[in-house]
């Protein structure tokens, strides 16, 4: 009894794993797009400035 317990435990685990990877996600991150990019231009030699 207590290993058909153990082995149904073990198998709802694994089971309950694949179907959170396989599901559709579940983030409900705003849709805001594309952000401008407000940051400091690269410059090559800016160290030595």
């Amino acid at each position: 009894m207590i290993i058909d317990q153990t082995v149904k435990n073990v198998v709802q685990y694994i089971t309950e794993g694949v179907a959170r990877i396989f599901s559709p996600t579940d983030d409900e991150y705003p849709a805001i797009g594309v952000q401008p990019f407000e940051g400091e231009e690269y410059k090559p030699n800016s160290i030595l400035d």
